[in-house]
């Protein structure tokens, strides 16, 4: 059987060593640079579905990010609108104080006026900080939408302050919490919502008659018309007409001027309250204090703000005649501002409520944070045990390609003629 005989040329064999020194080399380079960068994709060739699934985690933890800067903007403008509001709540106290203060049997007309200039003051205090903006120039109190300073007033005619925009309340969304607080539910009273109402009397009455009325009470929100009413008394106390046997009062609605039959009361005893409204001021009630005089009127209006009731009591806190009519102005003042207190109380409740949202997201963000950037990591990170071993392994084969090209080179027959 004959013997193959196969030439291998000298040029041949090194083309075939520099190949595999090349192709070793090159493979060295590769794991050093995966090694150097601690990363197994490198480029998207190296893997390009683990590529896409790490640029797809990257997109997502900027996205986090980017959500993240916008809840701290959010974040600091209703904590800005939170400690606003704190700072309101402290002035209707204040100048509730000075309303108490007010109705004291003791004070002169100028000691009443005085104290009303106080109220005055606070009560311009409290319409800056409603019109309060946050550090980017936005109304804080801005509801769904208003011009630069939300709030207008006072106005004529009635109302004599509104809110300038869009009155409600935006929840935010997964990720966010709205950047401004509803100030029309903070600051302004809706009759169906809130049904503040102020009686206020017109009587000629001396200093030593007593009459007058409890502060007005809510009985049925639903059915409140937000209307103006004017009760009339005849026939009854001084200026009474001689022989008259009854006293009758008269409710008058002067929004749409109706009126209702007078209505026949036995007597006016200071011991014994009269209740007016009940079937005959849909969802209001009040009782008459003392004895009123033929002729005497009480006028109920409603109120439109915290403002308003703050400036009906300095206006008749400054003008009341005695000490019977201050104490009406008080008693019906301090009524109005302590439910001025409960939407201002329950608007920073709301508030405190937004901000314990936004440190949920914060924390609901950083975990998912720490899942997307261990998603990342294992889509495209190297392991460093595995790395170092290949790169030593694939140095001590180059190194043998090395060793086995220079021994290579040396097998010429050139080298053994003599």
């Amino acid at each position: 059987m004959a013997n193959a005989l196969y030439r291998v040329s000298t040029a041949n064999q090194y083309d075939s060593a520099l190949r595999n020194v090349s192709q070793r080399q090159n493979a060295l380079s590769s794991l050093q640079e995966h090694l150097t960068a601690g990363k197994r994709v490198v480029r998207a060739s190296d893997d390009p579905v683990a590529a896409a699934q790490a640029e797809r985690a990257m997109t997502r933890i900027e996205r986090v990010q980017t959500e993240q800067r916008a809840l701290e903007l959010q974040r600091n403008a209703i904590a800005q609108a939170e400690t606003s509001l704190g700072e309101a709540i402290g002035l209707v106290q204040e100048l509730r104080q000075l309303t108490v203060n007010a109705g004291s049997g003791t004070l002169t007309p100028q000691d009443r006026r005085t104290i009303a200039m106080q109220i005055q003051s606070l009560r311009d205090q409290l319409f800056t900080v409603a019109n309060r903006k946050d550090t980017n120039g936005l109304p804080l109190f801005n509801g769904l939408g208003s011009a630069l300073a939300p709030f207008l007033g006072p106005l004529s005619p009635a109302p004599d302050y509104k809110f300038d925009g869009l009155p409600g309340q935006s929840y935010g969304t997964d990720v966010g919490i709205p950047l401004t607080l509803d100030g029309d539910a903070a600051f302004l009273f809706q009759p169906q919502r809130d049904g503040v109402y102020h009686a206020s009397i017109s009587s000629t009455m001396p200093a030593d008659r007593q009459f007058g009325s409890t502060s007005i009470r809510t009985t049925d929100p639903a059915q409140v018309t937000g209307d103006n009413y004017q009760i009339v008394f005849s026939g009854v106390g001084p200026g009474a007409t001689p022989g008259t046997l009854t006293a009758t009062y008269t409710i008058t609605n002067t929004t749409t001027m109706v009126s209702d039959p007078p209505v026949t009361v036995p007597d006016f005893p200071a011991d014994k309250p009269l209740t007016i409204g009940i079937n005959t001021i849909p969802g209001l009630s009040f009782e008459i204090k003392g004895t009123p005089a033929d002729g005497d009127t009480l006028d109920l209006t409603p109120s439109s703000s915290i403002f308003s009731v703050v400036d009906t009591a300095v206006r008749e806190i400054t003008n009341a005649p005695n000490s019977n009519a201050a104490a009406q102005a008080v008693g019906q003042a301090l009524a109005n501002i302590d439910r001025g207190l409960e939407r201002l109380h329950a608007s920073r409740g709301f508030a405190g409520e937004l901000l314990n949202r936004a440190d949920r997201i914060t924390g609901n963000q950083e975990t998912r944070n720490i899942q997307l950037h261990e998603d990342r990591s294992r889509a495209e990170d190297l392991d460093m045990i595995k790395g170092v071993s290949d790169f030593q392994n694939q140095q001590v084969g180059y190194e043998a390609a090395l060793k086995s090209y220079s021994m290579t080179q040396k097998l010429s027959l050139f080298n053994f003629i003599s």
